[in-house]
């Protein structure tokens, strides 16, 4: 098995890693509360003058572009760039990709100028910045008729990196493996922001495990086999939410084992 999730839980508990977030302004909320849930300790530093700062501190550094603007991106690469010095995970959600020319330029600056580790995004963004010619509505993901197991594959030995790609099921890919992540509920496209805390829970596993193919499955199995429990006892969207923070809090290594469903 390419990832033990349970394994790499225990580590994000035991060793409580520093996520320095330059992350969408829509939902830091959540990604700060599902970070802290999971036991480790999130921090949303935007400003220029510190971000270089915070990212040396930290142990992994997650980047978002869903609400990007001039003065973000700048912070971005400047955080970026302190944590390639200091050698710690670069995370980034190519929020939004393909949906304007403005974010596809940026996310293509911060890939060319930044050792990015993980690229996160659904199917039509992840498919845009390998090059594929597809338009993404908001942040939602469109059909791109595209085999998303090559996407994948193509762009992470593009990058030199793991590319992942969430849907109905998860693609983890890096220039020679293949991981599928089968976790999850449909509740999930429901609430707004599901899609950004999961980059958030892949940095956090990140920051423990340096195989980034077996942490991105990690986090991903582990947040959403959370999110089964949650759908059980949820009304709507708004009680799923909140059942989805207890069920992160109240995971156990031994839930983890007997209900994660990877393929690869």
């Amino acid at each position: 098995m390419i990832a033990d999730a349970s394994e790499a839980l225990e580590r994000v508990r035991r060793d409580k890693p520093l996520v320095h977030h330059l992350t969408n302004l829509v939902t830091i909320y959540d990604c700060a509360n599902i970070v802290k849930a999971f036991g480790a300790s999130p921090v949303m530093a935007h400003a220029i003058e510190e971000v270089a700062d915070m990212a040396r501190m930290a142990s992994a550094l997650v980047l978002n572009i869903g609400t990007l603007d001039t003065e973000f991106i700048e912070a971005m690469l400047l955080a970026g760039k302190s944590a390639n010095e200091k050698g710690i995970p670069v995370v980034i959600d190519v929020c939004g990709a393909g949906a304007t020319r403005y974010r596809d330029e940026k996310c293509l600056q911060i890939l060319d100028e930044l050792d990015v580790s993980i690229i996160k995004g659904n199917s039509s963004e992840v498919a845009r910045i390998a090059g594929e010619d597809v338009k993404t509505r908001g942040v939602d993901a469109v059909d791109t008729g595209a085999d998303l197991k090559e996407v994948a594959g193509s762009l992470a030995r593009e990058r030199d990196c793991t590319v992942v790609i969430t849907g109905k099921d998860d693609i983890v890919a890096d220039g020679n493996r293949a991981v599928w992540v089968h976790n999850g509920h449909p509740m999930m496209a429901d609430v707004v922001g599901t899609g950004c805390m999961a980059t958030s829970v892949i940095g956090t596993f990140a920051a423990v495990e340096p195989d980034y193919v077996a942490a991105s499955v990690s986090g991903l199995v582990c947040f959403e086999v959370a999110a089964e429990f949650a759908a059980l006892l949820a009304a709507g969207p708004g009680s799923f939410k909140e059942h989805l923070y207890d069920a992160v809090y109240n995971m156990d290594s031994r839930i983890v084992r007997s209900m994660q469903r990877i393929e690869g």
